[in-house]
């Protein structure tokens, strides 16, 4: 495994101890010797997206968000689905990296943590979007992990050895390049 390498984790949802962030500190949690993680908390204080406005300076905010994912040798999504798609806030967010430049050919994955048969519209929405970021999607590494909040131990995260399994496996293949 390639050592010093940065994974971004980026949560789709605001609540706090939702189940995608519950599963991203799990990740953080699993990381291996030479992987770091940052969550990205800014999620909440990204103005809404304007064209207008994706220009020098950016808004601080944005530029702190191209800064996280400029630094990252790698990214982790994690999002619910709400009304058959991204929540309105991530789409923001993923809006704001569409015209910049470091996203481009960076690999990128994602973990649904929905109940099984739920959140595929939201999936294929952000296949869709990072698509048009440029990102590096790794395919292989993308999976669902359901989270069972009795599985969920008192530093919230993930303690049920399969689920934790996944997780690690989709942090390998992230690395791995």
């Amino acid at each position: 495994m390639p050592t010093n390498r940065h994974v971004l984790l980026l949560t789709g949802s605001l609540r706090t101890g939702s189940s995608n962030e519950i599963v991203l500190r799990t990740a953080a949690d699993l990381a291996p010797e030479g992987v770091t993680t940052t969550l990205y908390e800014g999620l909440a204080g990204l103005p809404h997206f304007n064209p207008d406005d994706d220009t020098d300076p950016l808004p601080a905010p944005v530029a702190e968000l191209r800064a996280a994912v400029a630094a990252a040798d790698a990214i982790l999504v994690c999002t619910p689905e709400y009304a058959g798609t991204l929540p309105g806030s991530f789409k923001n967010l993923l809006d704001w990296t569409v015209g910049g430049v470091e996203i481009s050919d960076k690999p990128t994955a994602w973990i649904n943590a929905a109940n099984p048969g739920r959140g595929l519209g939201a999936e294929a929405t952000l296949r869709l979007v990072l698509d048009y970021t440029g990102a590096a999607v790794l395919e292989e590494a993308c999976a669902a992990v359901p989270v069972d909040r009795a599985a969920v131990g008192p530093h919230g995260v993930i303690t049920d050895p399969g689920a934790r399994a996944e997780i690690a496996r989709v942090l390998a293949l992230l690395t791995a390049g």
